[in-house]
């Protein structure tokens, strides 16, 4: 009997135990079900965007993330699918959810500022994403030859200010009219914006560009020059740069190395496989136009032509058509990477 009343104070013992369990951790048990749930199908939307099914993989996540809420990886997820489609709204609404649950995602609040920026005309809200990200202060792990994420962090902050700096180039370009007065201003915000995205990212032809392109339109020709150059040293195949370049020098009456510019920007967008038919004609109108203000200038007949071989040049014939050797392919890359107007913005002359 003894032993009898023993079990069934153990048992009864055994039952309270368990009924305080789910009494003070029965809300703590249903969450982590619910989470188990969500992740299930929020594995089942990363298989079905590896897939390139879209219709299965939103429908997976979206039933994810009402079971588990807080995972601010998928909501992020979500946002960039959005954004593929183009349903900018539906993506600003998945990366603040990401952003809630993560205050320190910084890849969110990047691609939110993007979209904000360049998708919605929100220019004032991008700005403040990109600011905050060049706040956030993510830990630093580095250990020697096997993982470091001290560049990434740094990386992801010049990034930020580049697109800052993208941010109040557009603002300054959409102004209505009444208030253009703002655009020097905020092109002023913008080159300091460059400026510092180049202290971490040194040799970026996209930061070099939008520089001269800020300074180009605030009317600072021998900033812009310089800027136009390092551009076409770091990468002398996009023509932009060239061209560019050489409507700046076309203003500053400097057909000649304008003409060179555009030849160079010319020949470019003709192997370029994104460019149109209207952007080659547009160059080469331009060319045409530059090259009649020279013929008229004081400076024309200075070069004299020649059927004598420049640099030491020589070609080869294959299968019918004239193949340059590699000497020549290095010559030309040379050619291009040299700026033509180099010499007028490196002086003392704006």
């Amino acid at each position: 009997m003894k032993r009898f009343f023993g079990k069934l104070i153990s048992f009864i013992l055994l039952i309270l135990f368990a009924f305080l369990i789910w009494h003070f951790f029965h809300g703590w048990i249903e969450r982590q079900v619910m989470k188990a749930k969500g992740m299930y199908y929020i594995h089942k939307g990363d298989q079905a965007y590896s897939q390139d099914n879209m219709a299965k993989t939103l429908e997976y996540y979206n039933k994810g993330l009402d079971y588990f809420p807080g995972h601010y990886e998928a909501w992020f997820n979500l946002g960039n699918i959005y954004a593929v489609y183009e349903d900018y709204y539906s993506a600003v609404n998945a990366y603040q959810h990401a952003i809630e649950h993560n205050p320190k995602f910084v890849m969110a609040k990047m691609n939110l500022g993007i979209v904000y920026s360049e998708d919605l005309g929100f220019f004032d809200e991008a700005i403040t994403q990109f600011d905050e990200i060049t706040q956030i202060r993510l830990f630093k792990l580095w250990i020697p030859f096997v993982y470091s994420n001290v560049k990434s962090i740094r990386g992801n902050r010049g990034i930020a200010y580049f697109n800052k700096g993208v941010a109040w180039k557009q603002k300054a370009m959409y102004l209505p009219l009444e208030r253009k007065y703002l655009a020097y201003q905020y092109l002023g915000e913008a080159i300091e914006a460059y400026t510092k995205a180049l202290k971490i990212l040194k040799k970026n032809y996209d930061i070099y560009y939008n520089r001269a392109v800020a300074h180009h339109l605030r009317g600072e020709s021998r900033a812009a020059g310089l800027d136009y150059c390092q551009a076409i040293k770091i990468d002398p195949t996009k023509f932009e740069a060239h061209y560019n370049l050489a409507v700046l020098l076309r203003g500053m009456k400097r057909y000649r190395e304008s003409i060179s510019e555009l030849e160079k920007a010319a020949l470019l967008i003709s192997e370029s496989p994104d460019s149109s038919n209207l952007q080659s004609a547009y160059i080469f109108n331009l060319l045409n136009e530059v090259s009649r203000r020279f013929m008229t200038n004081e400076d024309f007949g200075t070069d004299k032509l020649s059927d004598e071989p420049k640099n030491g040049i020589s070609y080869t014939y294959v299968n019918g058509r004239i193949v340059a050797d590699e000497d020549f392919d290095k010559a030309i890359m040379k050619n291009f990477q040299t700026c033509a107007g180099f010499d007028i913005f490196n002086g003392d002359e704006d």
